[in-house]
């Protein structure tokens, strides 16, 4: 299967990493601006260097792109694969309005083509054990589900000559760029406790939200660099965000869900809670598999501190959905909730109220 990279940022190494992991996959072709950018980055990773997206696709012939333009350059690159007949997986968010994600949808369905979204946080094996448990019913009714992202980034992040930060092409600050994975992990995990649900409705009723600029020059950064958010599900359970590039010297991501019959704690990747009610024979071999200290920093201080593994997960689902021809479980629908949420927060944050999530 060969594969092509829209966009040689930082993630795009990520990407190219990933996809190398996967057998029968070849990367024929990656495209960006700069030429000197652009034949380092081919001489690294495989293929063939394109200044162009259009020609890329018509000389390289891919049959799918991974997309990792900034967020707000998403939308452009999608349509031009789609008219090319090309399959589309796109990196987090998939656009930076729902308006945008619509526009993307509508012309992968035109074409009839396939188009994922990537969060890998969905194919962390912690993260994958506690969705199992709330499909299964282990929490009973859903009581809290939190997301905690106490992350720092630099005034260089925000720099001038970076679209990090800027509304045009990063939609929003720290909940829409850094906490967006965690935005998805609560909403995944929250509409598992939810059988009933239609899969394209979003499990997120409505938000309350907070935002500020407290660590960054107010001036220069155009976005948020911390939200406080509540969240109200449609079962009734509540929801907490905490989004911050704002605390240094950053701190690993935490999550929390349970209710009535359990709770699940995540540190990172380290799961260190794990107590039920009705315990089950495998709850003691959970705990030592999947309790030992988290290896990676997650991105709290350096963005590139990632482990790639996810990614490359996320990439198998997808591929393997292409060659059964069916759905990955990560369809444009699944990643178009997130950023649902994500403007609603920004939403509710200008008004100073309660702001509906739309499905």
């Amino acid at each position: 299967m060969r594969a092509a990279i829209i966009g040689i940022g930082a993630i795009a190494k990520m990407h190219a990493r990933a996809l190398a992991d996967i057998p029968d996959v070849e990367l024929v072709a990656a495209t960006c601006r700069t030429e000197e950018k652009g034949r380092a980055f081919t001489a690294e990773f495989g293929g063939e260097w394109f200044a162009d997206t259009a020609r890329m696709l018509r000389r390289a012939k891919p049959d799918f792109v991974t997309i990792a333009t900034p967020s707000g350059a998403h939308l452009e690159a999608a349509v031009a694969a789609a008219r090319r007949g090309v399959h589309v997986i796109c990196e987090k968010p998939l656009e930076i309005t729902l308006k945008r994600i619509d526009r993307m949808i509508a012309a992968a369905d035109k074409a009839g083509i396939t188009l994922g979204a990537i969060f890998p946080q969905r194919f962390n094996p912690v993260i994958r054990t506690v969705h199992e448990a709330a499909a299964a019913g282990r929490f009973g009714p859903l009581a809290v589900a939190a997301s905690y992202v106490p992350w720092w980034r630099d005034d260089a992040y925000y720099g001038p000559g970076r679209w990090q930060g800027t509304k045009a092409l990063d939609g929003g600050g720290a909940l829409m760029n850094q906490s967006i994975h965690g935005v998805d992990a609560l909403q995944w995990i929250g509409g598992a406790t939810m059988p009933g649900l239609d899969p394209r409705d979003n499990p997120v009723e409505s938000v309350l939200a907070v935002t500020a600029v407290r660590s960054h020059d107010p001036e220069q950064l155009e976005v948020e660099d911390t939200c406080v958010a509540v969240l109200r599900f449609k079962n009734g359970g509540l929801g907490q965000l905490l989004a911050a590039t704002s605390l240094y010297p950053g701190q690993m991501r935490r999550f929390l869900f349970g209710g009535r019959d359990g709770t699940a704690e995540v540190l990172e990747e380290q799961l260190i809670t794990w107590q039920f009610r009705a315990e089950q024979p495998d709850d003691v071999a959970t705990r030592e598999r999947l309790g030992a200290t988290s290896s990676t920093s997650g991105g709290a201080a350096d963005p590139m501190a990632i482990n790639y593994s996810c990614h490359t997960r996320n990439f198998e689902d997808f591929i393997s959905a292409l060659r059964a021809g069916t759905r990955p479980s990560l369809d444009a629908h699944e990643g178009r909730k997130a950023v649902a949420i994500i403007e609603a927060c920004y939403t509710s944050a200008r008004m100073g109220k309660f702001a509906q999530v739309r499905s």
